[in-house]
């Protein structure tokens, strides 16, 4: 059983490309959250998996709040992994992980990560397609030797780039400002899809007089809007427009 958050395909690409592998079923976090489905069985041998993107050092808030409540029923000692897909560092995501497993009385058993182009496109440029192309491309070896790793139930740490939790803890400390929806806007450009409210994951988005309002104060900023706005008319500050967007070429749904 594989948990999944994914707001622009890179880690339901990973999460899929494992499933695949290990026959291990697929589940959405945002799905559950939405349906407020938190209890589940593992059946017998199966594996639990959790695989997320890394934000701000961490995990995203969707993804916080869903292990939050999340029950699990086991009858056996599961192999628990947790994969992340990163841009630039790892943070200490696998901790808050294993915060989280051991309210259930699990321990990580492995710790994975897959480099892919980073989404947060208020710093990161996004518009060189080739740039973007050869780090999908070599992201595929390192989705590869994962797959093999959790196939052999491998242990350890393996994650790269990890930070000092004092640094992460002020960085988690920034994400909480970060996330505030004041900061998105929309331009004239929009034609009132409504695609943003319906790819928000937290349901922060709503559709009045043609135009999206952010009905809550804080959302995970997933950024989900932005990317996949078919106008380009949702913007984060100042420097997003001229970064531009992003969705995985696998999971262009």
């Amino acid at each position: 059983m594989i948990f999944y958050f994914s707001a622009t395909g890179n880690s339901k690409y990973l999460a899929s490309r494992i499933a695949k592998e290990t026959k291990d079923r697929l589940i959405s976090i945002t799905d559950c959250i939405k349906n407020n489905e938190y209890a589940f069985k593992l059946k017998e041998g199966e594996n639990l998996g959790i695989v997320s993107p890394i934000y701000y050092w961490g995990l995203p808030s969707i993804v916080d709040d869903f292990l939050e409540y999340f029950q699990l029923v086991v009858s056996h000692r599961p192999y628990t992994f947790f994969a992340a897909t990163y841009g630039t560092v790892t943070g200490q995501a696998d901790t808050f992980v294993k915060r989280h497993l051991k309210r259930l009385g699990l321990e990580l058993s492995a710790s994975y990560c897959v480099r892919m182009p980073d989404t947060w496109t208020p710093i990161f440029d996004l518009n060189d397609p080739v740039k973007v192309s050869k780090v999908n491309q070599k992201a595929e070896i390192q989705i590869d030797k994962i797959i093999k790793q959790i196939k052999n139930t491998e242990s350890g740490n393996f994650l790269s780039f990890r930070m000092p939790m004092p640094a992460v803890k002020l960085c988690r400390y920034i994400y909480e400002k970060v996330r505030e929806t004041k900061h998105l806007s929309v331009e004239d450009s929009c034609i009132g899809c409504g695609l943003c409210a319906q790819n928000c994951p937290v349901d922060a988005i709503e559709i009045q007089s043609g135009r999206p309002v952010w009905v809550k104060d804080k959302c995970s900023i997933c950024l989900a809007c932005l990317h996949r706005c078919p106008q380009f008319s949702i913007q984060y500050g100042k420097f997003t427009k001229k970064h531009g967007q992003y969705l995985h070429p696998c999971m262009k749904e």
